[in-house]
């Protein structure tokens, strides 16, 4: 029987009130976020030397690979960590200075020490993180160890790094929180590799702790630092420039004859992470 018009005016209001409804559902769904792509695969003047053993590989693989690469290290002492930060923290445009980690601000190499308007010795891994102190190993190594503004650094203190906080005095562009610290924008990569250098180079078949990237922001005491997530992403958003990579070269040739590779290959964060 055909349909009258009043059949065919309800039928199309039911219509309507469907794809009303569908519609209020659709605009509550988000967007998924996008993640960064990883960096392309880079070739280094090491490849078939120094890497040779970790070319091709991923995953726990390439982990244990390059975990083996470069434990091969001459260790220091804390008092020569002052020394060593003077030449492989200097200011490229004054090379009477130091270029400060997370202020970026210039200073004297003469300004060392431990008092107001001076520079010390900022553990990027977090020497509370698996209590490693600074005895020669983790405590005096050079990949994570940055010159850094006396008061920064202590409100920095032992904080994870994560994304998010207000601005201090002498930031430069870097933010902190009750629980994590974000640097200026210039190092983000610069630290996400220092940190997960720490996390390959330290794993617990030597003296010292299993150091591990996690994605907390209260590791405390545990031999864990964070976050993960946000240290892949600011790797990938700031890649290696040229103060990270000739620090990289001195580390290796003057001080501790090891590599970051992150610097080296920073496509190899995403391929073990």
């Amino acid at each position: 029987m055909p349909a009258t018009p009043l059949g065919r005016w309800k039928s199309v209001a039911r219509w309507k009130s469907v794809a009303l409804a569908t519609a209020a559902v659709l605009v509550g769904l988000t967007t998924p976020a996008l993640t960064a792509a990883p960096a392309a695969a880079t070739t280094t003047a090491y490849d078939d030397t120094y890497y040779a053993d970790a070319i091709g590989k991923s995953g726990t693989a390439l982990k244990d690979s390059l975990h083996t690469i470069i434990s091969d290290q001459t260790t220091i002492s804390y008092s020569a960590v002052w020394n060593a930060l003077k030449v492989t923290d200097q200011d490229p445009n004054n090379s009477a200075n130091v270029i400060l980690l997370y202020s970026g601000i210039s200073r004297s190499k003469s300004l060392n020490g431990g008092s107001t308007g001076n520079w010390n010795r900022e553990h990027v891994w977090a020497q509370s993180h698996g209590d490693f102190g600074t005895s020669a190993g983790p405590g005096t190594d050079l990949h994570h160890l940055r010159a850094e503004d006396v008061q920064v650094n202590s409100i920095r203190g032992n904080k994870d790094f994560d994304n998010g906080g207000s601005s201090f005095t002498n930031s430069g562009g870097s933010l902190t929180d009750s629980d994590s610290f974000e640097p200026r924008d210039a190092v983000k990569g610069d630290v996400a590799r220092m940190v997960l250098y720490m996390a390959v180079r330290y794993e617990g078949d030597d003296s010292w702790p299993d150091l591990e990237a996690n994605d907390s922001t209260s590791n405390g005491s545990v031999p864990y630092h964070g976050r993960i997530s946000v240290l892949k992403q600011w790797s990938a958003e700031d890649p290696p420039d040229a103060f990270e990579e000739r620090r990289n070269e001195i580390v290796y040739d003057t001080y501790q004859g090891n590599r970051n590779p992150f610097i080296d290959h920073p496509e190899w964060v995403e391929a073990i992470w």
